[in-house]
């Protein structure tokens, strides 16, 4: 064999191996975004708790998914899991999650769970807020938020005309007593 014919079975090989290089980076890459997009519920779990994580948690307030919290995610083909986000955090007042979890009267707002609906036709969240020591399914107060208009409506008008016909999308849920 000459070294010309050499040359150019290396150059196949080596082209070979850059395809097949090629190949593999691009399934990874799709591979990547599908995991990173996906619209399937995501449920976060609570993993057995000991004494001392939970004081430590609560103590530091800064509280952790899964830990002191969960979120449920449901009917993601309804409302884009961004704009919800977004609506949220505009509709609750104070610091987000430590602000919900924080059962001082004064500074806090002491909840143990939250349920989003959306009505699809009038562009509205309904936040259904249960306090700590709720019973049943007996919500503490409803908050409405326009998401066209980017804020809670003024004309206080009875939360249950906007409830219906509404679709549960989000739910917040403390775990640490």
């Amino acid at each position: 064999m000459s070294d010309n014919q050499k040359n150019a079975r290396n150059k196949k090989v080596l082209y070979g191996i850059i395809a097949l290089l090629g190949v593999v980076i691009i399934v990874l890459a799709i591979y990547v975004y599908n995991l990173s997009n996906r619209s399937t519920t995501t449920i976060v779990t609570a993993p057995t708790k000991s004494a001392s994580s939970e004081k430590a948690s609560s103590s530091t307030k800064k509280y952790v998914a899964g830990k002191d919290y969960k979120i449920t995610y449901s009917n993601t083909n309804l409302i884009d899991k961004s704009t919800l986000d977004k609506a949220l955090k505009n509709s609750v007042p104070g610091e987000g999650i430590s602000y919900l979890m924080d059962t001082n009267e004064d500074t806090g707002a002491n909840m143990a769970k939250i349920e989003v609906y959306y009505n699809k036709d009038k562009n509205l969240l309904v936040e259904r807020l249960f306090k700590n020591g709720y019973k049943g399914d007996e919500d503490t107060t409803r908050v409405v938020y326009d998401i066209t208009q980017g804020k809670i409506p003024d004309n206080g008008a009875d939360t249950n005309v906007y409830y219906q016909p509404s679709w549960l999308v989000y739910t917040w849920e403390k775990l640490s007593k």
